[in-house]
């Protein structure tokens, strides 16, 4: 749902959160360390203490916002309840809440600094605070109604927060999440503070003020007469984007009919709200007001792009009816020097409202969660969520029907079975396999892995998925979000080091991007280096080595134009250069066997066959440091392994001849008789 009960929801909010109020005198006891919570008034700031307690994994546990037992009244606040602010009588200096009910937040959490656009009451956080709250520590700004605070001072109060939360925790990262006036204002804190670890999020920023549609509206406002009040719901409803047509996208997905005529009228019916909700708190004399702040917030931090070193997201609309966001993001993305861009192509400009975006899956897709001075791809890592594994699944599901994968597994007494019971349930272990064209069996594999045996396999991957040198013709980032959130890594020994360390799941293909855009002729060849890379670090950790085989390519495509019949024809000769030198290569040194540029195989589609997975019996590593630092004895255990994948990929190759579901139409002749979500049989063992 896209907004459901806007005005109730976010009243609900409001009540359940504390507010910060104005400083009152009182005394600390001399053990409690100060730290300093920065409030704005109209033309100065003053400041106030709140002890400081330990972080814990609890939110309830977080300092003022703490909630007492019953009967007791929160610290520093009356037992009266904040007013809604949506009432009309809200009002007072702008000031910092924090939602009480986020959910437990991970040791060492980040500061998230929610900053409002021209609502400026932090409606965009609805939708997003219950899932923030449980890996960010979330203060939202809260500007009342009638407050008149300038620009400059809101500038002022979010810096003097800043710098005293990154003075207290040096080590502690601050992120900023803006959206329109309030990207504006992140944007200007972060040009004014470069030396502060700041991480910014921008939602449809309002720095393109000048080229928006809102300019005119300022010279109507300033004429228009009182007695004549402007109707504000039809351009209010442009923030969100087009209802009604966002609701009848929910229709075309395939519901049933009555869930969908159900959903059509609660999306509209939300929608509606949302903006009576703004046409109410935003009178003639706010919004004047408002367009006004944006339009000086625009020149503002325009004035300073070239002193903002933060880390940025980009979060943009393609939708967006008041802003030009879409051309705007572009612009942004080149001015900014850490800067990377996620698109919503069908969105509006209020798009934290709007159904489908989920903030924390942005950030988790896009690596830009991090704890520490530097993001930790093993550390930083959260594993997905059932709802985003969902998501993945369904986005999937096309894939899985038409591959209709047969996985087979050994078990330690080396008795092959069907289904995943042979994989050891405890780490770390280390699967070492061979890399099908264009990484097709990685889909079926990861997901019914953790489906079936609740494993989660973490790939080691090439770089160019996680970040590049310079700008050129690669898929963008954000192609491969799907496969961060599912807890791929960029290849390195440090990585692979860490991921044994906490006894990961680890996927690692020796063949790599060689083997996965492999020549014609290749298929199911292995093309390793010589070195015996993985060995000695599995035997580090005492891993477990599992060893497995997958075919079935060649039964959906064949390649008919590959790597040495592209680099005959010199403009893709050029143009394959060019891609390769747009990301970090691999294994620079090796010889150019193993060492492959980047490109895409031209590959004839044929009529969809199976895929087939075995997974060989587990090769013990533990005890075996001292032995394997012999060169000679790790490099024969690498033989071993990569002897058995080739037995893997033998089997598979010759049991699949008697599977008698094969062939995609046997196999959609089966499931018309016993349902299309029924597991097709295969060979006997």
């Amino acid at each position: 749902m896209a907004a459901t009960g806007g005005c109730v929801a976010f009243s609900t909010l409001l009540l359940s959160c504390k507010l910060t109020p104005s400083p009152s005198s009182g005394n600390l006891r001399p053990n409690q360390i100060r730290r300093r919570f920065a409030v704005s008034s109209e033309s100065q700031f003053t400041a106030t203490v709140r002890n400081e307690t330990k972080r814990t994994t609890s939110f309830g546990e977080n300092g003022i916002f703490k909630e007492k037992n019953k009967g007791e009244v929160r610290e520093g606040v009356s037992e009266e309840k904040p007013k809604n602010p949506y009432e009309g009588g809200g009002g007072g200096p702008p000031r910092w809440f924090s939602p009480l009910d986020c959910g437990s937040r991970l040791d060492n959490s980040p500061l998230l600094l929610y900053l409002p656009g021209i609502d400026g009451v932090g409606l965009g956080l609805i939708m997003h605070h219950q899932s923030l709250g449980k890996i960010f520590d979330i203060w939202c700004l809260h500007i009342p109604v009638k407050d008149r605070t300038s620009f400059t001072d809101l500038v002022k109060l979010v810096e003097q927060t800043v710098r005293s939360e990154n003075f207290h925790s040096p080590n502690r990262p601050i992120y900023l999440v803006g959206e329109s006036l309030g990207a504006c204002l992140a944007l200007t804190v972060a040009a004014r503070n470069p030396d502060i670890d700041l991480s910014l999020i921008l939602a449809n920023p309002g720095t393109s003020f000048e080229k928006s549609q809102l300019q005119p509206l300022i010279p109507l406002l300033e004429i228009l007469p009182v007695q004549y009040q402007l109707s504000l719901s039809y351009m209010l409803s442009s923030m969100t984007g087009d209802p009604l047509r966002m609701a009848m996208d929910k229709v075309m997905k395939g519901p049933p009919l009555q869930q969908a005529a159900e959903g059509l009228s609660k999306d509209v019916v939300a929608m509606s709200s949302y903006v009576r909700v703004l046409a109410n708190i935003l009178p003639k004399e706010t919004l004047l007001w408002k367009l006004k702040m944006l339009k000086s917030a625009s020149a503002f931090a325009n004035s300073r792009l070239h002193a903002v070193k933060a880390q940025t997201l980009l979060l943009t609309s393609g939708r967006d009816q008041l802003l030009p966001s879409e051309d705007e993001g572009k612009r942004l993305r080149h001015a900014l020097p850490k800067c990377e861009i996620r698109r919503f192509n069908n969105n509006g400009h209020y798009i934290f409202l709007e159904d489908g975006v989920d903030l924390v899956t942005v950030i988790k897709g896009a690596s830009f969660y991090r704890r520490g001075k530097r993001h930790d791809y093993v550390f930083d890592y959260i594993p997905p969520t059932p709802s985003e594994f969902r998501n993945i699944c369904e986005s999937n599901r096309l894939l899985m029907r038409a591959t209709s994968p047969v996985m087979l597994s050994t078990l330690k007494d080396g008795m092959i079975v069907k289904g995943l019971a042979g994989i050891p349930s405890e780490g770390p272990v280390l699967f070492i396999g061979y890399h099908m064209l264009l990484g097709f069996e990685l889909v079926p594999m990861v997901t019914t892995l953790l489906m079936e045996r609740n494993i989660l396999m973490r790939g080691i991957a090439h770089p160019m998925m996680f970040m590049r040198k310079k700008e050129g013709n690669l898929p963008e980032l954000s192609s491969f979000d799907t496969y961060r959130i599912m807890g791929a890594a960029p290849v390195s020994g440090n990585n692979l080091y860490r991921l044994l360390s906490s006894k990961a799941h680890v996927l690692l293909y020796p063949g790599g991007l060689r083997e996965a855009c492999h020549r014609k002729g290749e298929q199911y060849q292995l093309i390793w280096p010589e070195q015996s890379e993985f060995v000695r670090m599995a035997a580090r950790f005492g891993a477990k080595i599992v060893p497995f085989g997958v075919v079935g390519e060649d039964d959906f495509g064949e390649v008919v134009f590959d790597y040495d019949d592209q680099m005959k024809i010199p403009f893709l000769k050029d143009f394959i250069k060019e891609l390769s030198a747009e990301a970090d290569t691999v294994r620079t040194g090796l010889n150019s066997e193993v060492n492959q540029d980047i490109h895409s195989p031209v590959v004839l589609p044929k009529f969809p066959g199976r895929f087939y997975y075995y997974f060989g019996k587990p090769i013990e590593t533990a005890g075996m440091m001292c032995e394997l630092r012999d060169k000679d004895n790790a490099h024969e255990l690498y033989i071993q392994v990569k002897s058995e994948v080739e037995k893997c990929l033998a089997f598979l190759q010759e049991k699949r001849e008697s599977d008698p579901f094969r062939n995609i139409l046997a196999r959609l002749a089966y499931q018309s008789t016993h349902g299309f979500d029924s597991e097709v049989p295969t060979f006997e063992l």
